[in-house]
């Protein structure tokens, strides 16, 4: 069964349920598009790298980092302890954008820099480097692309019919009405995230660095919770653990959701130009340099994919160049809200979630079986 090639915001005429993937005849090829927009963004300076940037981040989140600690000791037995907790998985979240850019050498000049940035820096938010380094990786190469994008795995959250319709038991339940519970399902993304780097570092597949991923993040975990279960009574200790996990999940879910989530999705045959599959499968978030902030640059998604290796201050001003040769050559060039990407993030996973309803909650799915 194939799902939508529409692009998000705009109102599909497709019906609720049956997918149909986006082919080649679906993106019109253009002839070295790529090469002359990467020539015009070299020629701006705008791949240089910014180091006055990452080191203002970084005292901004040590400084933040140095206030929850205060706080954390100053609270003591507290309830007010779990605001520390919600402070800590925000400023968590904000080290996971700077690993991110690490692993996309943005941040220094020199490859293994980065690389040795990204590994301490994703151990320090409880994540192995190279799990997520191989995961992300295959996403950039084919973003929404069936079989080959790993971020559209099915897992709790089915992306694609075809998975939904294969849901049974819980996932079943979960499935019918995956939109609306998306969000709260993030609360438990962080704990999934701590999950798949252990599974992975543990694993019996080959892991680059395996040992020194294994000792930061025990020393990572060791530094984090002994001091909560320590001085905090236990059932308090438990609280602040969850909601520092939820937040976490939260906010990295709802970062990097809105991105290519309802955008199009593209059969695993399909023979794309670069620029074309990159434009045409990411969303932009409007709102500036609050929006930048608040999503770790994740909001110019589109750049992002266009040049991985760009830093984030000047991604602002490449969405510029990029929206004007999409508009020069007719290709169309999504950005929305946050709030309408989330809206559009529920309705799309409600869509592909009625594939998982029996034949008497949704009619048209024995019709569209019988095809």
């Amino acid at each position: 069964m194939p799902i939508s090639s529409t692009a998000a915001g705009a109102t599909s005429t497709l019906g609720p349920i049956r997918q149909t993937y986006a082919r080649k005849e679906d993106f019109p090829p253009i002839t070295r598009a790529y090469s002359q927009l990467s020539h015009a963004v070299r020629d701006s300076g705008l791949l240089a790298r910014t180091p006055w940037f990452y080191i203002l981040v970084a005292g901004l989140i040590a400084l933040g980092f140095g206030g929850a600690i205060t706080g954390f000791v100053l609270l003591g037995d507290s309830w007010f302890q779990l605001l520390i907790a919600g402070a800590l998985g925000i400023l968590f979240t904000q080290v996971a954008f700077v690993a991110h850019e690490a692993g996309h050498r943005q941040v220094f000049t020199s490859g293994p820099a980065n690389d040795r940035l990204a590994v301490v820096l994703g151990a320090f938010v409880g994540m192995s480097y190279s799990w997520w380094d191989s995961k992300h990786s295959r996403h950039h190469a084919n973003p929404n692309r069936v079989d080959k994008d790993p971020d559209i795995d099915v897992d709790t959250i089915s992306f694609l019919d075809v998975d939904a319709a294969e849901a049974r038991g819980i996932r079943r339940l979960i499935t019918k009405r995956q939109g609306w519970l998306f969000f709260p399902l993030l609360t438990l993304e962080g704990l999934n995230l701590h999950f798949l780097s252990l599974k992975h570092v543990f694993g019996p597949g080959p892991v680059k660095n395996r040992w020194i991923e294994i000792a930061l993040l025990a020393v990572r975990f060791g530094l984090v919770y002994t001091p909560i279960f320590m001085f905090l009574p236990l059932g308090m200790a438990f609280a602040f653990v969850g909601v520092m996990l939820a937040v976490f999940g939260v906010y990295m879910g709802a970062a990097f959701a809105p991105n290519h989530k309802g955008m199009p999705v593209i059969a695993p045959d399909a023979k794309l130009d670069f620029f074309s599959k990159q434009v045409r499968t990411s969303r932009n978030i409007r709102g500036g340099w609050w929006a930048t902030w608040l999503m770790g640059g994740l909001n110019y998604q589109i750049e992002h994919h266009l040049f991985p290796s760009m830093a984030r201050p000047h991604l602002a001003q490449t969405r510029d160049i990029v929206r004007e040769f999409c508009e020069t050559h007719r290709v169309p060039y999504t950005e929305t809200s946050l709030l309408r990407s989330y809206a559009i993030v529920i309705e799309y996973l409600n869509r592909v979630g009625l594939a998982a309803r029996d034949p008497f909650d949704c009619p048209m799915v024995t019709e569209y079986r019988r095809v």
